[in-house]
């Protein structure tokens, strides 16, 4: 059994982490489809760079939240990036190492990566 001391830096650690993916209306929102389609071509370890990326660059203003299939299976995994202001941009056939460039450079630089988006794979 753990102290109780050990037990309250588990919670907040987990609440930390939980937080990283409330919703928030001021601020950007990624959607990570995390239906059996998504999660057999990758999307959890995705989900998993996303939020370790948030975490490590200590950027607040981001959530990070999953849904089901999001109707392009062929495509998993797939993330959809909601910037207050803009268009929604889908990147697709996104790996970890794309999950860390797109907080990189659409999530702080806002300047979508237009290469691993639908558009872009769909010509």
């Amino acid at each position: 059994m753990k102290s109780l001391a050990e037990l309250e830096a588990i919670r907040n650690k987990t609440l930390g982490s939980i937080n990283l993916r409330k919703d928030r209306e001021d601020g950007v929102r990624i959607v990570v489809g995390m239906a059996t389609c998504g999660i057999a071509a990758g999307a959890r370890t995705v989900l998993n760079a996303l939020v370790e990326e948030i975490s490590k660059r200590n950027i607040q203003n981001v959530v990070v939240s999953q849904t089901g299939c999001i109707g392009m299976c062929r495509l998993e995994p797939i993330i959809e990036v909601f910037v207050p202001g803009q268009e929604k941009t889908t990147y697709v056939k996104v790996d970890e190492e794309k999950a860390v460039r797109i907080i990189s450079e659409h999530v702080i630089n806002n300047r979508p990566i237009s290469q691993f988006t639908i558009g872009a794979t769909e010509r």
